[in-house]
């Protein structure tokens, strides 16, 4: 891999920027350069959420996500904004629960994931965002499932108790990919 770039937007409140920390972290225990960018609105919650994460074997030059290869859109005005920058050959994820859309595009693979609904099949909405996190595990393979797992771990490491249901929502999100291919 030379350089990866993906872009994560949705709203305040729904993980947006953990997610991306989590990927970067994944990619930097791997032995990668990664660099984890974000970006939102003055709201506490509610407001637009973004970030990107870049990741290279090589030193990182720019940390702007320009054309990322993979984007994902975890609410509908995400999607209007970024349907048009994704990469040519690259990967639009959805969250489906909250975005009806479906876009098509020529040269662009789109997987469409109902994160929401599979957040509360597992026990709590809130792990909406680790359960896409599982999805781009299986569907983009940027980085190892074993790492974000690291990462995860690593990240609850003050909340124990919290691990076992962010556990299950990866291996649900990666799961759902595969039952779907």
């Amino acid at each position: 891999m030379t350089r990866h770039e993906i872009m994560i937007s949705g709203f305040g409140g729904q993980g947006i920027a953990l997610t991306g920390k989590l990927i970067a972290a994944a990619a930097t225990a791997e032995g990668r350069n990664a660099v984890w960018t974000p970006s939102y609105g003055p709201e506490m919650r509610g407001g637009e959420s973004n970030c990107t994460v870049v990741m290279t074997d090589d030193p990182v030059g720019s940390p702007v996500a320009a054309q990322p290869d993979t984007v994902i859109v975890m609410d509908r005005p995400s999607l209007g904004k970024l349907q048009k920058v994704v990469n040519s050959g690259g990967l639009m994820m959805i969250n489906s629960s909250l975005v009806a859309a479906r876009p098509r595009f020529r040269r662009v693979r789109v997987c469409r994931v109902p994160v929401t609904h599979l957040a509360e099949e597992v026990g709590d909405p809130r792990v909406a965002n680790i359960v896409m996190l599982g999805a781009f595990i299986e569907a983009d393979g940027a980085v190892s499932a074993e790492a974000v797992r690291r990462a995860l771990h690593d990240w609850l490491a003050r909340r124990p108790q919290l691990l076992a249901i962010n556990e299950r929502a990866l291996e649900r999100g990666m799961r759902f990919v595969r039952e779907e291919r």
